[in-house]
């Protein structure tokens, strides 16, 4: 199987990036990648918000936007996986091509811009889904909404029937203006508008921000989660910088930058937004996981789940397994029992 997922892995990483994509849903919804059969370490075991998890590691929003795929998904051994951004209408996005490889980097950067086939749509495949594993929803705004925090929701209302959880996209930089919702008082409005919708019987809400965020940013948004009593935060989304070790040609692009060059950067956000935090609720770490020691040093840093997805690009769904095997042997190396005791040891 390992030598099928390489070979596959060549001739993908020479089509067109969203090509390549369509190709890894349509296998995936034809069963033609295979669940994983591997019961995981009992160390990944992870308590959050009231569920069990087999295990910390998550695909991040943006793999399966319309929600096609999220059971076979779970198969690949995920312990939890994020559809998504859900916007009401749908909606093209950018101008193509806008999905870039940086192969050099084992980075990726993307301007999408939040296409997808709307609210509706993804509602109606979701309803007459068995509900297993943990499934989270991430919504987001129309790139031409004239009340964008409307938006918002409208689709958490639609859509918290049908999640586990319920993130709030609000760092995307591929939709102008949509990080404005970051600032103190839109968040606060936006949030209040998304809770009082959902209820309070409702799963777990979040919010996911940017590492590209300065201090009195994380400042701001820290005090209204904790204000608004919110259930967790994404640290974080792509991010607007380029660190110059970029090699490769691709990396003058304008877009989100994702993949490992975006480790050290996001995890110092995760680092900084984790002390703010004072383990007043979980958080998520996101950003360039590619291996067990990147998933650990988010974990350290005050991560309770850690997601991916770039590097899914590069190595397939095979990584899946590596990074629970390799997560596991450094917490039996420095003698944790469990992922939760390992949360937030290098604050």
């Amino acid at each position: 199987m390992a030598v099928w997922y390489t070979l596959a892995n060549l001739y993908l990483s020479r089509v067109d990036p969203e090509r390549a994509h369509a190709l890894a849903l349509k296998a995936l919804a034809k069963g033609w990648l295979p669940a994983d059969p591997k019961p995981d370490p009992p160390s990944l075991e992870t308590h959050i918000w009231g569920k069990t998890l087999p295990n910390p590691i998550g695909l991040a929003a943006g793999f399966d936007k319309n929600g096609e795929v999220p059971d076979a998904l779970l198969g690949l051994g995920f312990g939890l996986v994020e559809i998504g951004s859900v916007t009401p209408q749908p909606q093209p996005g950018n101008d193509q091509p806008r999905l870039f490889r940086l192969p050099a980097d084992r980075g990726v950067i993307n301007r999408m811009g939040f296409p997808g086939q709307g609210l509706m749509t993804v509602r109606g495949r979701l309803v007459g889904r068995k509900r297993r594993g943990f499934v989270g929803i991430n919504v987001g705004a129309n790139k031409n909404s004239q009340d964008r925090v409307q938006d918002y929701v409208a689709c958490a209302a639609v859509m918290v029937p049908h999640a586990d959880y319920l993130v709030c996209n609000v760092s995307s930089p591929n939709t102008p203006g949509l990080r404005d919702l970051q600032g103190r008082a839109a968040l606060a409005e936006l949030l209040r508008r998304v809770r009082e919708v959902i209820g309070v019987k409702a799963p777990p809400l979040l919010v996911k921000i940017s590492p590209d965020a300065t201090e009195d940013e994380l400042d701001d948004i820290v005090a209204v989660c904790r204000d608004q009593r919110i259930d967790g935060i994404i640290v974080g989304n792509t991010t607007l910088s380029r660190p110059p070790s970029l090699r490769s040609a691709h990396r003058g692009e304008a877009g989100g930058l994702s993949g490992a060059p975006l480790m050290a950067l996001s995890t110092e956000v995760l680092r900084r937004t984790a002390r703010r935090v004072e383990r007043q609720f979980p958080l998520i770490g996101c950003g360039g996981v590619g291996s067990g020691a990147d998933a650990y040093a988010k974990i350290r840093a005050g991560a309770s789940l850690v997601q991916l997805y770039s590097a899914l690009v590069f190595e397939g769904p095979t990584l899946v397994r590596r990074i629970k095997r390799e997560l596991a042997a450094l917490l039996a190396r420095d003698g944790f029992a469990s992922v939760k005791d390992a949360v937030g040891a290098d604050l």
